[in-house]
């Protein structure tokens, strides 16, 4: 199945390199210069998945993802000239899936978005005999990709719910940063252990508004473990 990408940019040359190697790539690519012709992409056509700078005119990255998770969980990769924002990247509020500095390589932005496809596909027809795990008031379907706690769903990007599932996988485990890398990434690319904070926090968080306050602990020297909502 070919996967289409939305690649927003409004340097042309970007969207230019972006598209080329995603074509060869063997997937299919769209593109919009600003957030507002994002926007009108997304109401008319299918994306598996969306590049998007944050720094934009019209509409900046940021304002176009709170946009779209109000109707879509689409995957969300954005481009970013400052590292240090990647709280606000990937802030509760916003729900982006990744992101990576400019200047950037783009073995490896192509190695990423193949990393996210790869997490959406949980609920492709290979993996229709997993059956949904449960802990605590937790039930995490992996063929419906779908999270609730108690009564109430909860929304949660591709890697959080990779992240979530492998808790839920092996509930008796301690995790260190590594390990949660390994589980979710491919091994020829870099990610950073305030990333993985940054995903485990806003699990927490989402999962806290609802009366869960314990999902996952802090193992202290060691990374994470899961905890219990009762």
């Amino acid at each position: 199945m070919t996967r289409t990408i939305l690649i927003v940019d409004d340097d042309p040359h970007i969207l230019e390199v972006i598209s080329f190697a995603l074509d060869k790539a063997g997937m299919k690519t769209m593109t919009a210069v600003d957030g507002q012709e994002a926007l009108k992409q997304f109401e008319t056509h299918r994306f598996d998945l969306i590049v998007l700078d944050i720094s934009m005119p019209e509409l900046d990255g940021l304002e176009v993802c709170r946009e779209l998770r109000k109707t879509s969980e689409v995957p969300v990769l954005f481009l970013s000239s400052r590292d240090e924002e990647i709280d606000r990247i990937l802030g509760l509020e916003i729900g982006g899936d990744d992101y990576v500095t400019k200047p950037f390589s783009v073995r490896e932005l192509v190695a990423r978005i193949k990393a996210i496809l790869k997490r959406t596909t949980l609920i492709a027809p290979q993996k229709q005999g997993e059956e949904p795990l449960s802990h605590g008031g937790v039930v995490l379907e992996p063929r419906q990709h779908r999270v609730r706690f108690e009564t109430f769903d909860v929304q949660l990007t591709a890697t959080e719910f990779s992240i979530l599932k492998a808790f839920l996988d092996q509930p008796l485990r301690a995790f260190d940063r590594n390990n949660i890398i390994d589980k979710i990434y491919d091994l020829n690319i870099h990610v950073s252990d305030r990333t993985i904070d940054s995903h485990v926090r806003h699990i927490r968080n989402k999962f806290a508004v609802l009366g869960c306050k314990n999902l996952i602990e802090t193992v202290h020297g060691i990374g994470y473990r899961l905890g219990s909502c009762r």
